[in-house]
């Protein structure tokens, strides 16, 4: 017997530009169990102080609860709480919102609806926050067209992308599948309920808050149609030589083969992101020459935590290289600092032991072609810094380098290793 979502899947293949008409149906007992279940413990709680212990020791009776008022359309979703977090690289601070914890049960069912929905109609420029796809694949796509043919590269910074989503505009893109009035009067009472912070609610009139589980597949629809689409279906179309754009979710890169069309595109770009009140971010986009075989002194540009430069093979040829970004060693060396200062007096063993985790993380992503030298340049930063905090322990005794080195021989520090070959 298919379930719900079964049925949903099959509908959306088979009937491919139909509208779907009952969504909210799939909200139900069975379906927020399992959003419950598969809740990280210890999460931050939302407004109401809620938590995955404390909700479920009446889990049943509350999941009644909450279906009754949603089918009576007297569920509103709570403020989000608003706190915030540190941008990477120390350059202010992001917004974050924590939805109440029965907020979070109904945007991850309704996330998964939209997900079924959308996933084949997104295109394959698309990486961000979709099943079996990350952020080496989509490096290694834009590898490719940087390899293949690109001399000319658009690096476009959406000013704050996520504080500035039109509600109206939203709701239209999912009007072009959703025909259920109600799961879209849903998705807008959590797009309008606000944020708490310092005791005082305020109203959202546009953006979509960070921290939600549904935030991102909203996010995704929003760009499927600002930017995808219009992409592929115009621009490509209009250029006099080749053409492609990666994107995860708002870090999007533009590939061009010749330079009228980079620069005509850039202008279009900005209308644009006018037309569905988006800007572009003027200091910090920009048209460089880039790419295999650009002539003159190619520039270098972000994405997704490195610096992409032109350098030279062992061989001899010119070559993408992925370097690991000033700004995120930064945050990185300044997260590690604060580790270590805070666990100072934690056992040796166990203090490199945490600290090895957090190396094999950051190796597991950066750990790619050519950037062997930041990897182990952040590995000795990581060892000179234990060395300190270790001295700073006992004011009685201070190691020197060579009980220092006795000392990793015992406890050693992982080693960086390469795990994602472009090639």
């Amino acid at each position: 017997m298919l379930t719900g979502f079964s049925r949903l899947e099959r509908l959306v293949d088979e009937y491919p530009d139909r509208k779907l008409q009952t969504l909210m149906h799939l909200v139900n007992t069975a379906t927020l169990t399992e959003a419950h279940k598969i809740q990280e413990e210890g999460k931050a709680s939302g407004v109401d102080k809620e938590t995955k212990m404390t909700y479920g020791k009446d889990l049943a009776a509350n999941i009644e609860d909450l279906i009754s008022r949603m089918k009576s359309f007297s569920y509103r979703p709570q403020p989000v709480r608003r706190t915030y977090i540190e941008k990477e690289g120390g350059t202010g601070v992001r917004p974050l919102g924590i939805p109440a914890y029965e907020d979070k049960l109904v945007q991850r069912v309704m996330a998964e609806v939209l997900n079924v929905i959308y996933e084949p109609k997104f295109l394959d420029c698309s990486y961000g926050f979709r099943e079996g796809r990350d952020c080496h694949q989509a490096i290694l796509q834009l590898n490719k067209y940087l390899f293949d043919y690109t001399r000319w590269v658009v690096d476009a910074d959406i000013r704050g992308f996520f504080d500035h989503v039109n509600h109206e505009w939203l709701t239209k893109f999912l009007e072009h599948e959703i025909a259920d009035k109600n799961f879209i009067r849903y998705v807008k009472r959590f797009l309008k309920s606000g944020a708490m912070e310092d005791g005082i609610h305020t109203m959202s009139e546009e953006g979509v808050a960070q921290g939600g589980p549904i935030s991102p597949v909203l996010a995704n629809v929003y760009l499927h149609y600002v930017l995808d689409l219009w992409f592929e279906k115009r621009i490509k179309k209009s250029c006099v030589a080749r053409a492609d754009m990666v994107r995860y979710a708002d870090d999007v890169v533009f590939c061009f083969e010749e330079e009228e069309d980079a620069r005509r595109f850039y202008e279009e770009l900005r209308e644009r992101l006018v037309k569905f009140h988006l800007e572009l971010s003027e200091e910090k986009s920009q048209i460089i020459p880039f790419g295999r075989f650009t002539t003159g002194k190619p520039g270098k540009f972000d994405f997704l935590g490195f610096t992409l430069v032109i350098g030279k093979s062992r061989k001899g040829k010119s070559i993408v290289k992925y370097r690991t970004s000033e700004k995120k060693l930064k945050a990185k060396r300044a997260k590690v600092k604060k580790f270590l200062r805070e666990n100072m007096h934690m056992p040796v063993a166990n203090l490199i032991k945490k600290l090895n985790i957090r190396l094999q993380g950051h190796y597991n992503y950066y750990g790619i072609s050519h950037n062997s030298e930041k990897l182990n340049g952040f590995r000795q930063f990581c060892r000179y810094t234990l060395f300190k905090t270790l001295n700073r322990r006992s004011q009685r005794h201070s190691l020197n380098w060579d009980e220092f080195g006795e000392l990793l021989k015992k406890f050693p520090i992982v080693a960086p290793r390469i795990v994602f070959q472009l090639w």
